[in-house]
């Protein structure tokens, strides 16, 4: 028998230590849940993704009462950003979640579906995309998805 060791990356850090365009950038995430439809899971998370031409865009969670019909924040985000500007990387993608009485003290994981969405992201541009998780008691940055999505499955796996 062999073991594999896989280690992944998180650098963690508080809000003001970050730089101001990741700290602006952090705040776009939060304010975009203004904007996220949750009324069954009262959980609102907002994305923000920083394209390589240095446009910002946004997203949302979107619930629906035909679970799993909803989309999390992070793919909402990321497929806009693909299919609206095909040919801009991701450079970064911010995440912020909160509920009714306010944002969550650390940092939320993404799901499986949307951390294989971003690692597909990733692939797409042939660069690493940073990650940027909020919580009021701490932000992580993950400087490559493949840190989230160890033994990841992506389109060389069908080769």
């Amino acid at each position: 028998m062999k073991s594999l060791n896989i280690t992944a990356i998180i650098h963690e850090y508080q809000f003001d230590e970050l730089s101001k365009s990741d700290q602006e950038l952090v705040q776009q995430a939060m304010d975009i849940t203004s904007h996220s439809y949750a009324p069954f899971s009262k959980f609102s998370v907002g994305a923000a993704a920083l394209l390589d031409n240095g446009m910002i865009v946004t997203g949302t969670n979107q619930e629906n009462a035909a679970y799993p019909s909803g989309i999390c924040a992070e793919r909402t985000t990321l497929f806009y950003a693909n299919s609206q500007y095909p040919n801009q990387s991701v450079k970064t993608l911010a995440v912020a979640a909160r509920t009714e009485s306010g944002f969550i003290d650390m940092p939320i994981p993404p799901c499986g579906a949307c951390r294989q969405v971003m690692l597909e992201t990733e692939k797409r541009y042939k660069q690493p995309m940073r990650v940027l998780l909020y919580g009021k008691k701490a932000v992580y940055e993950i400087r490559s998805v493949g840190d989230l999505l160890p033994l990841s499955f992506d389109a060389s796996a069908m080769e």
